[in-house]
């Protein structure tokens, strides 16, 4: 009925000006009374039964819109990305993990080399892969931790030909499974270390945390992204569009770490799709 209302309240309104139009420009919405302070209000939104948002934006799926850039921009104020699918789906996958590597909490999967490379075979696929990092912690063919290659071990080699072994730091100060991201920061702190690899009761690598990482989301609790939106490995949360039976990029989004998937179709309402 307050609808109804409404509507004949407009058209009357309007029926005064029977040669004119309005813009958004044209209306303005009356300052009313509230018993409250912007510093007050909460307007974290669900967008599935477990992921909350801290503000409620999503960027659209679209290739002039989201790709990792946008979405690790929309995650960082509190909001979602869904990158679109007009790519291939290993392109798709790719633009997912960047969003997941940027500021992570810790590394679940951290770039490890052998003891028995040369530092040149090191160099060499640095820089194949891009890896513009370091601190790589070095394994054993059956994942144990043996060290770990330093920027400053990598400063101070000379002669590119000798082994890995050779030349990485090889105490390392390690921390258990489980250990969370203020643990984390108070061991790197104290110890003064930039890469804390987290070592099981075999002595094999499960993961890394990284002081660049752990102290720049430490921060920004503190600062304007404290409303990030984050997984429970501090990660940024990212979402990917998906077409109905897209079986292979769906595989491959989740193998990547996307936390929502989107079904992005102009048929929504469609048997084929539902």
């Amino acid at each position: 009925m307050e609808v109804h209302v409404l509507n004949e309240n407009i058209i009357k309104f309007m029926s005064q000006f029977p040669n004119e139009a309005l813009t958004f420009d044209d209306v303005s919405l009356v300052t009313q009374y509230a018993d409250f302070l912007p510093s007050e209000t909460n307007i974290r939104s669900r967008l599935s039964r477990n992921i909350t948002l801290s503000r409620p934006f999503v960027s659209a799926a679209m290739d002039t819109v989201t790709e990792s850039e946008m979405a690790i921009a929309m995650a960082l104020n509190g909001g979602i990305g869904v990158i679109h699918k007009n790519l291939s789906p290993q392109d798709q996958a790719m633009e997912v993990v960047k969003v997941k590597k940027y500021l992570n909490g810790i590394i679940e999967e951290p770039v490890t080399f052998l003891p028995d490379l040369t530092i040149q075979e090191v160099l060499d696929e640095k820089e194949r892969r891009r890896l513009n990092f370091s601190g790589y912690p070095i394994v054993d063919a059956e994942g144990r931790l043996c060290g770990i290659l330093t920027a400053r071990d990598l400063r101070f080699c000379v002669d590119f030909t000798r082994k890995v072994s050779e030349v990485m730091t090889k105490e390392v100060i390690t921390a258990a499974p489980g250990t969370n991201l203020r643990e984390a920061y108070q061991i790197m702190t104290s110890n003064k270390i930039g890469k804390l690899p987290l070592v099981d009761e075999q002595g094999k690598l499960v993961g890394l945390y990284s002081f660049h990482d752990v102290s720049s989301i430490l921060e920004e609790e503190k600062a304007q992204h404290a409303l990030a939106s984050r997984d429970r490995d501090y990660r940024l949360m990212v979402a990917a569009a998906v077409g109905p039976g897209d079986e292979e990029r769906i595989e491959l989004l989740v193998q990547a770490g996307a936390d929502v998937l989107v079904v992005d179709t102009a048929h929504g309402h469609s048997r084929g799709v539902l």
